[in-house]
């Protein structure tokens, strides 16, 4: 049978507070003003809406306050990106939220919230059939990873900021029951306490089959263990104007590559590509492409030093009919009032 979703989501979905525009940060006692400002679902929201623009089937597990701010992020979600919140499910109480100010090509964020109120399984709600599905690496095992894998999903792994400092190597064990680890080159050589990116990438190389070490803008290092490949692909230049979520869409598009069997290169040509596209406009989920946005930059590109690298997208843009997916502003409003897609 096919599966119901072609990637599953699960984790907490913030409403991000994204200013941008900033000469620097406020220092104690003092006022800073911005020049652009978006409100958009945030968190695993940028998942989960970068894969969706890609018109892979996606499915979010989360929990969302039954608050105005949570009314908010589920119109948006389910109506303006088309994703399933099957696996979801409303509750009592507040949303978490973030604040993050863009400064400097780099961002700073302020967050409030509550863990989620997960199942022993380590879920809001039931794992639903998918092809794929991405999970937080955490101290403790989630139940759920083995169980996805061993029905055949491919579970993409990340792992979060450890405000502790510790960095504990069990933290990397959940990877025997993941497809790819995808970590960015500071969260690589902490937990492999090297001090280059490379390194941290051979110290990881076997935890999974594949290992992708993402580096900005020096581009991304990765390693197939079932084919001993060894790769690395620059990044897309582009002026940066909010770094916010593009981590998250680098995976979306990495995910999709995966799923059609593309090889590692182009896998990570093409997730470079959206990454780069998502940081030149603010609002964290809502500034990731569409399909529309990649044709666009394509049709300038192909003429320039990128045509070679990116020669694929003729064959893998949507063509015909199919609904051309762009970005969507990002800014809190009734649903009817924000920009079509």
């Amino acid at each position: 049978m096919t599966p119901a979703l072609d990637l599953f989501v699960p984790g907490v979905v913030y409403l991000d507070i994204i200013f941008t525009g900033l000469e620097g940060l406020p220092e104690p006692g003092t006022e800073v003003w911005a020049s652009g400002m978006g409100s958009c679902p945030g968190g695993i929201a940028n998942l989960a809406v970068a894969a969706s623009r890609l018109g892979l089937r996606t499915g979010l597990g989360t929990a969302l306050a039954t608050d105005t701010y949570g009314d908010f992020c589920a119109d948006i979600l389910c109506a303006q990106e088309n994703i399933d919140l099957g696996p979801s499910r409303r509750i009592d109480g507040h949303s978490p939220v973030t604040v993050s100010l863009a400064s400097d090509r780099d961002r700073s964020m302020i967050t409030h919230g509550h863990p989620l109120p997960l199942n022993p399984d380590g879920l809001v709600g039931e794992l639903p059939s998918c092809r794929a599905a991405s999970v937080s690496l955490t101290r403790d095992r989630l139940p759920w990873v083995r169980r996805a894998k061993e029905a055949g999903t491919l579970v993409f792994a990340d792992v979060g900021w450890d405000a502790s400092a510790e960095w504990p190597a069990e933290v990397l064990d959940m990877l025997e029951d993941c497809h790819a680890f995808v970590p960015n080159a500071v969260e690589a050589m902490q937990y492999t306490r090297t001090s280059t990116p490379a390194a941290a990438l051979r110290k990881l190389a076997g935890l999974a089959p594949v290992v992708v070490v993402t580096c900005g803008g020096d581009g991304v290092l990765a390693h197939d263990a079932r084919t001993g490949e060894t790769t690395h692909v620059p990044a897309v230049p582009v002026p940066a104007l909010d770094p916010t979520g593009a981590g998250d869409v680098f995976t979306a598009g990495f995910i999709l590559g995966n799923l059609r069997d593309w090889p590692l290169e182009q896998s990570l040509a093409f997730a470079n590509l959206i990454a780069a596209l998502s940081v030149q406009h603010f609002g964290g989920s809502l500034s990731a492409p569409g399909w529309g946005d990649i044709a666009d930059w394509w049709r300038v590109a192909r003429t320039s030093g990128m045509a070679g690298r990116y020669a694929f997208l003729d064959n893998v843009i949507p063509g015909g009919q199919q609904r051309t997916v762009r970005r969507a502003g990002a800014t809190i409003a009734r649903l009817s009032d924000a920009h079509a897609h």
